[in-house]
């Protein structure tokens, strides 16, 4: 049977995952974080591995990439409950086989695994969606250092004038770039502004 690792930083996940496909494949291992699954990886050479994003001790981005350095042929998919423009481009850069949410069913799961192993890509419609749509969207402009400072620190919760003490500007220079930063964004408020830059990767 398929040789498959799981990796999730969740133990009660990995029981479950366990559980739901040692019938139909071989769970040859799990990992707790990002740096382990490179250690186990190697020491397992697994065919399939099932890989959380955000783990502490290293995350899932960054064991794709070492692991596939040494591991060519091994196929990741991400599974995730993350689903950013962001966190999915980075995966799939890093040469992540697939890209699923943890709501994905067994039947869907299994068969990801398995279209993963013939060297076939795999997403969940919804990430398939974000991808088509991105591709399809304008070339957003990019913000400046300034403007992506001070958006970073609304994302934080400070008021223009804390914003304005933060980086020794006045409040009006402070209104200035928000209003620039809605302006290249589409937005009309601060909240919206830091979802839909969090969204396209302009802040993390």
């Amino acid at each position: 049977m398929m040789r498959v690792m799981i990796v999730d930083d969740h133990p009660v996940v990995r029981e479950g995952l366990r559980g739901m496909l040692d019938a139909e494949v071989t769970v040859v291992g799990e990992a707790g974080s990002g740096d382990e699954a490179v250690v186990r990886a190697r020491e397992l050479t697994p065919e399939v591995i099932l890989m959380d994003l955000r783990m502490p001790g290293g995350d899932g981005v960054s064991a794709i990439t070492r692991i596939l350095a040494e591991l060519p042929a091994t196929r990741i998919i991400v599974l995730t409950t993350y689903e950013s423009d962001q966190d999915i481009v980075r995966a799939v850069e890093a040469g992540a086989a697939g890209y699923l949410l943890k709501d994905t069913s067994r039947a869907d799961l299994l068969a990801a695994i398995a279209t993963a192993a013939r060297g076939e890509t795999v997403l969940s419609p919804s990430v398939a969606t974000r991808l088509v749509t991105r591709l399809r969207a304008p070339v957003a402009e990019t913000l400046s250092p300034r403007e992506t400072q001070v958006l970073a620190l609304v994302a934080r919760g400070l008021t223009n004038a804390e914003i304005g003490r933060e980086l020794y500007i006045s409040e009006t220079t402070v209104k200035t770039h928000l209003l620039r930063v809605f302006g290249k964004l589409g937005v009309s408020d601060r909240t919206a502004a830091v979802t839909t830059a969090l969204s396209r990767g302009l802040l993390t």
